[in-house]
C-alpha cells in the first residue's frame, strides 16, 4: 500500500475517533483500522486499571478457536503486560512467540497464532493499556509498519483519554447542579415545610383544648403528611449532595438500597439483586439514571406495597440495558394512579430522558414488575424512543 493511503486511512481514523465518547467503540474502530492497514485480522486490547493493577480484555476481532473458544486463555500475565507494567515498553514492537506465554500454547494448533506486535497506551506517563495484533505465520512487522501502529496507538491513546476527561467534566457539572438544586429545596420548600409542621402543631394544640375530636383528626393527617414532605425533601435534599453511587459498582450500591431505605421505614427490606453482562462499566449517566429508577421502584414496593420479596435484574445486551424490578407486594390499579403520583413519573421520566422506554405491570394482590429498557448510548441525553407505556397486568 501507497503512504498516501496509509494516511488517508490514519486521516479516516482520526475523525472516526472524535465522533465518539465511547472506549468501547473507540477500541473496535482502532481494531478494524489496524486489519484494513496491516491486513493483519487478529487483534485485541488491553485496558489497564491503575488501581487494581490489572488489565482486561475490552474489545477483540477475529481471534483463533484457540483464544475464542478459551477465553481463560486472555485472563492473566504474559510477557507484553508485564513488560509493559514495569515501563520497560514504550514504542510498537514486534514480540516473538516463544517469549509470550500467550501465545505459546497455541503454536502446535494449525489455526493458532505465530507472531503478534504489541503497542503501549500512555496518557503522558499514565498506563492505559495495550493493542496487539497477530499474524497465523511467522510474519513480523517491518520498521514503517510498527510506526502506523504506533501511530494508531498515539490515535487511541489520546481518544481514550478525551473520553474520560468528557466524564470526569460531566460528573463535575452533574454534581455543581445537584448541589444547586439541593440548596434550592432547602432554602424554598424544606424551609417552607417546616413553617407549615410549625403552625399545624400550633392548631393541633389549640383544637385539642377544644374537644373538637374530627378537627383535631384532620390536623393531625395534614401533620403527618407534611412531616412525610419534609421527610423526603431532606432525602433529596442529601441525595442530591452526593454522588448516588459513590464509587461503587452498580449493583453493589442497589443491594445497599435495601438498608438504606430499610433504615428509614424502620424495617427490613427483602431484596436479591443480579445481573449479566456487566463486566464492563456503562457509561456514568446511565448507571446513575438506572441506580434512582431502581430506587424509586424499591422504595415504592417496600412503603406502599409491603412487599416481602423484591428482586431486581440488571441485563446487558448488545447495545441495550435492560433493568427489571418485580415484587409480590400489594400491587395497585395503574388506571386508577393520580397523576400527581411523582414517582411514578419520575421514573417514566428518567427512563425517556435516556433514550429508552419504561413499562409498568400490576394489579391489585398481584404484585409490581417494573421494565425498563435503556440504549448504552444513553450519554448522549436525547430521548429517540416514544415515551414510556405502563400497562395493567
Amino acid at each position: 500500500m501507497t503512504a498516501r493511503h496509509d494516511l488517508a486511512i490514519l486521516d479516516a481514523l482520526a475523525h472516526r475517533l472524535g465522533q465518539s465518547l465511547d472506549v468501547a467503540r473507540i477500541l473496535d474502530t482502532a481494531l478494524d483500522t489496524l486489519a484494513e492497514l496491516l491486513r493483519l485480522e487478529t487483534s485485541w486490547a488491553w485496558l489497564y486499571d491503575e488501581g487494581s493493577g490489572t488489565a482486561r480484555v475490552a474489545a477483540s476481532r477475529s481471534l483463533p478457536p484457540g483464544l475464542s473458544e478459551h477465553r481463560e486463555r486472555l485472563e492473566g500475565p504474559c510477557f507484553c503486560l508485564l513488560t509493559y507494567e514495569a515501563g520497560d515498553m514504550r514504542g510498537a514492537a514486534n514480540v516473538n512467540v516463544v517469549w509470550c506465554t500467550r501465545l505459546a500454547k497455541l503454536v502446535d494448533d494449525e489455526t493458532g497464532l505465530r507472531c503478534h506486535a504489541s503497542v503501549p497506551l500512555y496518557a503522558g506517563d499514565r498506563k492505559l493499556g495495550l493493542l496487539n495484533v497477530a499474524s497465523a505465520d511467522w510474519r513480523q512487522l517491518s520498521q514503517d509498519e510498527l510506526s502506523l501502529l504506533y501511530t494508531v496507538g498515539t490515535l487511541v491513546s489520546l481518544a481514550i483519554e478525551r473520553t474520560r476527561l468528557a466524564a470526569r467534566d460531566a460528573e463535575l457539572a452533574a454534581a455543581e447542579e445537584r448541589n444547586r438544586i439541593a440548596r434550592d429545596i432547602h432554602d424554598t420548600i424544606a424551609q417552607q415545610l417546616v413553617g407549615i409542621a410549625m403552625q399545624l402543631e400550633s392548631a393541633d394544640a389549640y383544637v385539642g383544648a377544644k374537644n373538637d375530636p374530627r378537627a383535631a383528626s384532620t390536623i393531625r393527617r395534614a401533620l403527618d403528611l407534611t412531616r412525610a414532605a419534609l421527610e423526603d425533601a431532606r432525602r433529596s435534599v442529601m441525595d442530591l449532595r452526593t454522588s448516588p453511587l459513590a464509587g461503587r459498582d452498580l449493583l453493589d450500591a442497589i443491594r445497599a438500597l435495601a438498608r438504606e431505605i430499610g433504615d428509614t421505614l424502620g424495617r427490613e427490606v427483602p431484596l436479591v439483586v443480579t445481573g449479566s453482562g456487566l463486566s464492563r462499566r456503562m457509561p456514568t449517566v446511565l448507571e446513575i439514571g438506572i441506580y434512582r429508577i431502581v430506587r424509586e421502584a424499591i422504595s415504592n414496593a417496600a412503603r406502599h406495597g409491603g412487599a416481602a420479596a423484591i428482586a431486581v435484574h440488571v441485563a446487558r445486551r448488545g447495545k441495550r440495558v435492560t433493568v427489571r424490578i418485580t415484587d409480590d407486594g400489594a400491587g395497585f390499579a395503574i388506571d386508577d394512579v393520580p397523576q400527581t403520583r411523582f414517582g411514578l413519573l419520575g421514573m417514566n421520566e428518567r427512563a425517556r430522558l435516556l433514550g429508552g422506554t419504561l413499562r409498568i405491570v400490576s394489579g391489585p394482590d398481584r404484585g409490581t414488575t417494573i421494565e425498563a429498557v435503556l440504549p448504552l448510548d444513553a450519554s448522549a441525553g436525547a430521548p429517540r424512543t416514544p415515551a414510556s407505556s405502563t400497562a395493567n397486568e
